[in-house]
């Protein structure tokens, strides 16, 4: 059995969570907010879980608890519990639709990451007392492009 995604998967959720520590955050249009680049990283991550769990089924769940223990301890505490949270609620919204859904790998990845990435965005922010709407949606959108990069990549096979 190969684990080469589910390897993948763990290492980039663990440097994706250290690099909110030190990637510097960048202004967000002309509204003064600040805007953590590293999120346009954490749309592969929903993708990388989906491949994990072709390769390992629920076991991913295993793996993803790996993944939220190493960030914990290799990222601050306070990002690190932000985003670890955010993350677990919103991959369990991902893994839910992605393992009970009947569609197309490439509908699963589309449809997982368009229901996970919402969740994730808000829940982040809220934690880090940075939620604002637009914030949101920027997030959202960011994570959203490898979602939709891999979807048509699927389509042309």
């Amino acid at each position: 059995m190969t684990i080469k995604f589910t390897i993948l998967y763990i290492v980039t959720m663990v440097l994706v969570n250290v690099g909110f520590e030190y990637v510097p955050m960048i202004p967000l249009f002309n509204t003064g907010e600040l805007y953590p680049l590293m999120t346009v990283f954490v749309g592969l991550i929903f993708i990388l879980r989906d491949y994990s769990q072709r390769e390992i089924g629920h076991k991913v769940l295993g793996a993803m608890s790996i993944g939220a223990v190493l960030s914990y301890f290799m990222a601050s505490p306070f990002v690190a519990i932000a985003s670890v949270t955010a993350f677990t609620i919103s991959e369990v919204v991902d893994w839910g639709y992605y393992t009970w859904s009947k569609k197309s790998l490439r509908q699963r990845i589309l449809i997982s990451s368009a229901l996970s990435t919402p969740v994730d965005s808000a829940v982040f922010l809220i934690i880090l007392n940075q939620f604002s709407l637009v914030a949101t949606i920027a997030m959202v959108v960011s994570k959203m492009l490898a979602a939709i990069a891999i979807w048509y990549y699927l389509g042309k096979k």
